[in-house]
């Protein structure tokens, strides 16, 4: 067994990391000569302003009054500068826009496997053409660009990571930070000779990456007065900028200014997909080399209605992709084009003549041309024809005809090896990289091991007939309509409904009914409110921390009735008993009472400006370190360690929750208990031996679930049940792979300082929580009698779709469509691996007892 699980986990892992080597390369080219045109630019420095999470409708829709939040930037578009809406793409987050912004191309997909955190390869930008580049704002974007730069002409001034706090009583004071160390650093300039020398030199560019906006979006949504007030700040704060930098260059005319935004936000908060408030960012250029504003009178060539709800239909729009203002910084300055530019020089921005246009053309045309020369050498560089000779052709067939005359096992082992020497030689010749032997070498020995063992197959046909056909084949049908529903599924949660609700008259179809009344009902009911959840919205919805609130009173209840019901079942000795009672109604009920409330509380002080309360964030980390531990002093008795562990997760559950989702662990909790009951029935109806009584079965004791006996078809139900159930627990409140499915509030009880890392963690215990309800439940299943056949059908089940999802693994769209796309294969790929792990855990947390102190055994004469 531990080869054999060895060997399946070194199979998974190894085709589940394939994708990133298949999907995600990066398809950047080195090697190319940046192109610049030869004329003399028209700036001599560029001040470039990216206002992050910024929306273009929020910028440029005036206020009721008829006014404008952003005064100075509504003054610079309606009398001396060119403006426009940036069309990002997707995925829209802060890496990709950035590297669209000032490197000229859509993000290299191989940056999803570093988190859009770090550069998977070097890339070229403007920051890297230019002579000087200083650089102010967060941590999470200046050091990818002063990375990749060569030289040592990149600077870079980042306020702590710790700032970037979404309890922040004001997170507009990282703009402030901002705004106020340029400031410091122009008058730096001013006595200090050889860095006013530098930034006097031309080619020179400033940037400001504000993040406030961005951050109070997040915290507060983008319609909340925080994130509009943001915005003033912001204004007021460039137009101090513009006086600073002109009186510093003594007005010299040669400053170009650019403001625009790295992607925009939906209204609840969140960004990364395809939304138009996502992708509409603002645009707004002036000073040097760009056109006055352009006072139009005929309509323009757009059909969105944005001109008359911002009332500019009389100013000349000009609309960009986000990758065309690279190349327009550059003619801006003069700096050569990102040779990994794919961007269009947006020719109505630039005012010059007709041959400095020409010029920027024909070189931006080159820069792209040079990119296609490059791909087609590398192309034909590695790409060999190969064929086999006659002679070739018929020598493989005579190894084919001498191995006819040896025993079959070597005749396969023999095969198998011809098969390796030609797959070799192939890649060999193709100079295809390490890791393509191994995806292609690896199957020979899996399928030699089958073909090896391929008389038990011709044995199941013999017996065929002995078997019941028509049950076999209803079942096959079940079983098969049951997978393709599965896979549906990742597509459409509204499937998992439908499934819950065909498996919720099992027992009215099963005849189970008649025996066993209130036990479906029970199965019945927890069916349909389960499959209420996978009907409610994974993204935009509102947080309701009053349904927190409930949840823990639901599962207080549910406790309760647990109690009730296997009072009489689960007889103890009299100080077991005193410790159960204590350890529940004392200590369980009490901390999921105090942990219903918390969030409440938590949320209250954030929404005064408060911050996070100290005594909150101690309790949730408490709980959160506690909740596998404390399990483990309950009682091993079925019964009781179930609701330990039930009572300790859900406490957790319930601090990492928001909303309606706080709801799912006790509907979950409460079929599975049903779910353990119904299926002792189901036992006893088909006879099977060995079937012990729920309320004489121990945990800790040395039940042997390793044990064949007879396979039966209702061990191929129970297997797809808990396939199910596990698909339901990922998919019920949403999936982890869509950012847009994030919500910051969800981690508040522990921390409200931006730490991916720690957040990310906090979100997948979140999302573990459900999977060990569901591998509790299975691990009691077994050990009441049905023993090995459920994990054999159970692995062949979920291994029965992983090549569904490997062709629809995507690499391009949003993050929304990548990350679905990933985590869908990852599911169903590492499903039988982590689930496997996850019963280890989940063995020991339910058998396993901590024994805090002995009582001294007394001794009598």
């Amino acid at each position: 067994m531990i080869t054999f699980f060895l060997v399946g986990l070194t199979v998974h892992v190894v085709f589940f990391l394939s994708i990133f080597d298949i999907y995600f390369t990066s398809p950047l080219v080195h090697g190319m000569t940046p192109q610049a045109t030869s004329l003399a630019p028209p700036a001599s420095r560029l001040v470039l302003v990216v206002a992050d999470g910024l929306r273009a409708d929020s910028l440029f829709t005036l206020l009721p009054n008829g006014s404008s939040r952003a005064p100075y930037l509504r003054s610079v578009l309606e009398e001396k500068g060119t403006w426009g809406v940036s069309h990002t793409r997707v995925p829209t987050e802060s890496r990709p826009g950035h590297v669209a912004l000032i490197a000229g191309f859509y993000e290299d997909v191989s940056a999803v496997a570093k988190g859009w955190k770090e550069n998977p390869v070097e890339f070229d930008s403007v920051f890297n053409e230019s002579r000087h580049t200083w650089s102010w704002g967060s941590p999470d974007i200046l050091p990818m660009f002063a990375k990749g730069a060569s030289g040592d002409h990149v600077y870079t001034y980042t306020y702590p990571a710790q700032e970037e706090d979404f309890a922040s009583t004001d997170a507009s004071r990282l703009d402030s930070w901002v705004f106020s160390q340029v400031k410091s650093f122009f008058q730096l300039a001013k006595s200090n000779s050889s860095l006013r020398a530098s930034l006097l030199e031309d080619k020179n560019v400033f940037f400001l990456h504000l993040l406030g906006i961005d951050t109070n979006g997040h915290a507060h949504r983008p319609m909340s007065q925080e994130y509009l007030d943001n915005i003033g700040l912001v204004d007021t704060g460039v137009a101090e900028l513009v006086s600073i930098v002109e009186d510093f260059f003594d007005y010299d005319g040669r400053t170009a200014y650019v403001f625009t935004s790295d992607h925009g936000m939906t209204n609840w908060g969140s960004h990364g997909a395809g939304h138009p408030s996502e992708t509409l960012t603002p645009l707004i250029v002036w000073g040097a080399g760009v056109h006055n504003a352009q006072r139009v009178t005929e309509p323009q060539p757009y059909n969105d209605g944005y001109l008359q709800d911002w009332n500019l239909e009389h100013l000349r729009r000009v609309d960009v992709g986000q990758a065309d203002i690279a190349p327009l910084m550059a003619s801006l300055i003069g700096v050569p084009i990102p040779v990994n530019s794919v961007g269009v020089l947006p020719l109505p921005y630039l005012n010059n003549t007709d041959l400095f246009k020409a010029e920027n053309m024909y070189t931006n045309a080159i820069q792209v041309l040079e990119q296609f020369k490059m791909k087609m050498t590398q192309k034909k560089e590695t790409t060999l024809s190969f064929r086999f000779t006659p002679y070739q052709d018929s020598v493989y067939e005579n190894k084919l005809m001498k191995m006819e005359c040896f025993d079959p096992s070597h005749t396969l082992a023999k095969l198998c090896m011809c098969v390796t020497v030609v797959i070799t030689v192939f890649l060999l010749i193709q100079r295809s990289p390490v890791t393509y032997y191994i995806y292609c070498l690896l199957p020979v020995p899996i399928w030699y091991s089958v073909l090896k063992e391929s008389g038990m197959v011709t044995d199941l046909i013999h017996s065929a007939p002995s078997l019941p056909l028509w049950k076999c084949f209803v079942y096959f049908v079940l079983v098969a309509f049951g997978i393709e529903l599965l896979v549906v599924s990742f597509f459409h949660r509204a499937m998992l409904t439908v499934g819950l609700a065909i498996l919720s008259i099992w027992p009215f179809m099963s005849g189970l009914f008649g025996k066993a009344k209130f036990r479906s009902l029970s199965w019945f009911l927890g069916c349909l409110f389960l499959a209420l959840f996978p009907l409610m919205p994974v993204v935009g919805r509102e947080p309701n921390i009053h349904l927190v609130t409930c949840a823990g009173l639901l599962t207080l209840f549910t406790s309760v009735c647990y109690l009730w019901s296997s009072r009489q079942r689960t007889p103890l000795h009299l100080s077991d008993r005193q410790q159960f009672v204590t350890q529940v109604t004392t200590v369980h009920m009490f901390h999921v009472a105090v942990c219903a409330y918390v969030p409440s509380l938590t949320h209250s002080s954030l929404q005064q400006k408060q911050g996070l309360p100290l005594l909150n964030q101690i309790i949730s980390w408490i709980t959160l370190g506690s909740s596998m531990l404390v399990p483990l002093l309950s009682s091993t008795r079925i019964f009781h360690r179930l609701l330990s562990i039930f009572l300790s997760l859900t406490a957790t559950y319930l601090l990492l929750s928001t909303g309606s989702e706080a709801l799912f662990p006790p509907v979950l909790s409460w079929l599975m208990f049903v779910w353990i009951n119904i299926e002792q029935e189901a036992m006893l109806a088909q006879g099977v031996s060995g079937r012990q009584e729920l309320s004489t079965i121990d945990f800790s004791a040395n039940i042997d679930i390793a044990k064949i006996r007879q396979l039966k078809l209702d061990d191929i139900r129970r297997s797809y049940f808990f396939v199910f159930f596990i698909i339901t627990a990922f998919f019920g409140t949403g999936n982890i792979a869509s950012i847009n499915s994030f919500d910051p509030a969800s981690v508040y009880c522990f921390l409200t300082v931006f730490n991916p890392f720690i957040m990310g963690g906090l979100m997948m215990w979140k999302v573990i929580i459900p999977f060990i309800i569901v591998m509790c439940t299975f691990e009691t299943i077994q050990v009441t009698g049905c023993e090995l056949q459920t994990i054999i059908n159970f692995n062949s089940i979920s291994h029965s779709s992983p090549q569904h999802f490997f062709f629809l693994v995507q690499d391009y769209g949003s993050w929304l469509d990548i990350g679905t796309s990933i985590s869908h294969y990852v599911i169903v790929m590492s499903m039988t691996i982590f689930l496997m792990l996850l019963s280890v855990v989940t063995h020991i947390l339910t058998s396993q007892r901590l024994i805090l102190w002995r009582r001294p055994k007394l001794h009598f004469p």
